[in-house]
């Protein structure tokens, strides 16, 4: 900029589409790295007229095709025009992120891919490598030596680029093969990213689409939009500016509602201030994070305020100039960041999209290994079951994503965990318990090291003088507790019963389901990762057992180890939720499955267990605190808009009829679902589901949200599922796991009927196959 003598502010777009300043984004650099792709896709629509939506947009699926020079980039456009937005989390290398970004989908393909073909000349590939920035000096059209996929457009006439003479030598056999390697490439990625499998219309924009000269299955018309080779540019213009705030407000004794409203205010002058047009600007994000460690009710406010770009007589308005750019240094600087773009760009580029990605085996002919009656669990089936924990965990358990990455790395380290039936215990048999215990917003910040468990399973052994058990059993089957007894069953090398204490997640301890028709639960140890351990032997009440432990758990940081007393085999067959493990795999399979094929998420899901659609919306409003051990709040859920409504519908087909607000309490789990007049859900509730039936809000993957996940903006789906009879049959399981209990002012209605969940080990056990 000093070299052209430009004054002018510098704008630089960030992941979410929205533009920021030099100086913050030299502070915040994180918030810009995946811009290019957004700034394509809003190019795209806007040159082809669709990022206002129209009539268009609502009957067609809209997939937008970036070709570059190293990458091809994937987005769906929604009915209103934008691209789909990731969802809660977007995986970046591998790595979970609360990133805001489109979801996009990435593979190595452009049009400076390397063109290889195999030794005996029966496969040739492209990709996933590239020449990237030194296209023109490398590729042969230039004169170079590598063979890329802009040499093979070229040599089979599509294009004129470079001189034309130098690849005419190139096999016939070989172009064919290159273009249906290119050809496939694309129409899977296409695949991967299509709301349905309807046809869909794709916008073909970026200066490597040249590589793309066949039409492709699936697509009922590719269009290249005017001036396509510049989306990108487009794209960055059209931007609109944002404003964000992160503070933090101490709310005791304090108006809630107005200190939300000061914080609003302060983003809204942050986007005046970096641009934005006052009469434009909206507020597109709101997160409230209660602080886990403070009693005053501090709370973190993160507020995005976004509007257009404030133009008068052709000039940018900005309250700061643009001192930030000074030119020291700067042709030094360049040519750094040029060589190491040079060394980077040429590396292998990893497929796949940004969301919670499909797992990379086709689920309709994947088995799990089961023989002689032990299902030996694989990477896949973490992965699988940690979904369904997802689901069944109503909320609370933990995080099932935290609990699965510290499984699969023993499973990498060549750990052994075993699952056997319930069935095949002697009634002799010795079953231990551990699990997480605390506030899941605690616990969620960290990954579990084990130790506490463990800790807390050898305090109570060693004081009941137990030195052998048989078997490991589930406290709890929702969230990460329900993968929490995989570590103990590596450790132990001891089986865990496809079983659990309670059919989904509870906040308690004495919600055990043989606790509640009267076996021992003491002794019960609490433990914490540091050694640390207190055991309850004697107490006057179950209520009482669970008031000392959870005092333990607040002194030891609220995030803890819990295993009580081991029972034998015969209690564990007739009063523990029967096929949980199983039922948290298929689910997972279900939902994964509903992603690789386009399915309805809760379509899929009712294959597995009886399901009732509850309400499809958006959340409007978080309250959320932790509190005596516990996460304790509420979310308020608004109807969808009509534009909102249409792109819902184009992926879910499902889209609630109601009007009125759903408004969900929790503590660690979800305890109801009631309709509202208002988002003050002061009025007269309409209770529509009620513990101990399940209560599930799911994200637009398909993935469960737990309480400590939900924030203000993201669009949801809310389903309940029946609980097990031991729950719902009797005066005791409802006295324990009904309303009552949590202090709610409604009677229980079931919304269904349970159906006991399929075994695994009974389906695909091999010793069983004739």
């Amino acid at each position: 900029m000093s070299k052209l003598d430009l004054s002018c502010p510098l704008y630089l777009t960030q992941n979410d589409g929205t533009l920021t300043d030099a100086a913050v984004a030299a502070e915040l650099p994180i918030k810009t790295f995946a811009s290019g792709p957004t700034n394509s896709l809003m190019g795209a629509a806007f040159l082809q007229g669709l990022d206002h939506g129209d009539k268009r947009m609502a009957d067609n699926q809209y997939v937008v095709v970036d070709i570059g020079g190293t990458t091809t980039d994937i987005c769906a456009l929604l009915p209103s025009g934008f691209p789909r937005q990731a969802p809660n989390f977007v995986e970046v290398g591998g790595v979970r992120t609360a990133f805001s970004m489109p979801e996009v989908f990435s593979i190595g393909l452009g049009g400076g891919s390397r063109v290889r073909q195999s030794k005996d000349g029966k496969r040739v590939t492209v990709g996933p490598d590239s020449v990237a920035l030194r296209l023109t000096t490398d590729a042969m059209v230039f004169g170079g030596k590598v063979m890329t996929a802009s040499d093979i457009v070229v040599a089979n006439g599509a294009a004129i680029v470079g001189q034309p003479e130098k690849v005419k030598d190139i096999p016939e056999e070989l172009i064919k093969a290159a273009k249906a390697d290119i050809k496939r490439q694309v129409e899977k990625a296409i695949d991967n990213m299509k709301v349905s499998s309807a046809p869909v219309s794709v916008l073909l924009v970026g200066g490597g689409s040249i590589i793309l000269t066949e039409g492709l299955y699936g697509v009922a018309e590719c269009l290249r939009p005017p001036h396509h080779d510049s989306a990108n540019a487009v794209g960055a213009a059209i931007a609109k500016v944002a404003g964000e705030i992160d503070v933090i407000e101490v709310l005791a004794g304090r108006d809630e509602d107005a200190a939300i409203e000061a914080a609003k205010t302060a983003a809204i002058n942050a986007a005046i201030s970096n641009g934005a047009d006052e009469s434009t600007i909206q507020i597109a994000e709101l997160k409230k994070i209660p602080l886990q460690y403070v009693t005053n009710k501090a709370t973190r406010f993160v507020i995005k305020a976004v509007g257009n770009l404030h133009v008068k007589g052709g000039v940018a308005r900005h309250a700061q100039q643009n001192g930030f750019v000074n030119g020291v240094d700067i042709e030094e600087d360049v040519e750094a960041a040029v060589e190491e773009v040079e060394k980077a760009e040429v590396a292998k580029v990893e497929h796949g999209s940004m969301a919670k990605p499909a797992l990379g085996v086709d689920l309709t002919q994947y088995r799990p290994k089961v023989e002689n009656g032990i299902w030996h669990i694989s990477p896949e089936d973490v992965q699988l079951i940690a979904s369904g924990c997802g689901v069944l965990g109503t909320g609370g358990g933990g995080s099932s994503y935290l609990m699965a990455l510290y499984t699969l790395n023993l499973l990498r380290q060549g750990a052994e965990i075993r699952v056997m039936r319930p069935e095949d215990l002697k009634d002799s048999d010795i079953c231990v318990f551990g699990a997480g215990y605390g506030a899941p917003s605690v616990s969620d910040e960290r990954v579990s090291s084990g130790e506490d468990v463990f800790t807390a399973i050898e305090a109570v052994n060693t004081i009941m003088g137990i030195t052998d058990f048989q078997a490991i059993v589930t406290d709890e089957i929702g969230g990460g507790n329900g993968l929490v007894t995989m570590p103990s069953s590596a450790r132990y090398r001891r089986p865990i019963v496809d079983c659990d204490l309670m059919g989904r997640a509870y906040p308690t301890l004495e919600h055990g389901t043989p606790y509640v028709y009267g076996f021992p639960v003491l002794p019960v140890a609490t433990a914490d990762c540091k050694g640390n351990s207190s055991v309850v032997v004697t107490a006057e009440s179950n209520r009482m057992v669970e008031s000392l432990i959870r005092n333990t758990c607040i002194v030891l940081g609220n995030s803890t180890g819990t295993a009580g007393r081991p029972l034998n085999g015969n209690v564990i067959k007739d009063y523990t939720v029967p096929n949980t493990i199983s039922q948290a795999w298929y689910l997972g399979r279900a939902v994964h499955l509903a992603r690789q094929t386009k399915l309805d998420f809760i379509k899929a899901i009712s294959t597995i267990t009886p399901v009732t659609a509850l309400y499809t919306g958006k959340i409007v409003d978080v309250t959320r605190d932790v509190s005596r051990g516990y996460t304790i709040g509420r979310v308020v859920i608004a109807p969808l808009s009509a534009d909102e409504a249409e792109d819902s519908e184009s992926s879910s087909k499902v889209v609630t009829a109601e009007k009125r607000l759903l408004v969900i309490p929790f503590q660690n789990e979800y305890l109801s679902a009631a309709y509202v007049d208002d988002e003050k859900a002061e009025g007269k509730e309409d209770v529509i589901c009620t513990v101990p039936d399940l209560i599930s809000i799911l994200g637009q993957d398909g993935e469960a949200l737990g309480s400590p996940e939900l924030r203000y903006g993201l669009k949801v789906r809310v389903i309940g599922m029946p609980a097990h009879p031991l729950w719902t049959s009797t005066p005791e399981g409802l006295k324990v796991g009904g309303p009552e209990f949590f202090g709610l002012n409604t009677e229980f209605k079931s919304i269904g009927e349970y159906q006991r969940p399929r075994s695994v080990i009974e389906e695909f056990d091999t010793s069983k196959e004739p």
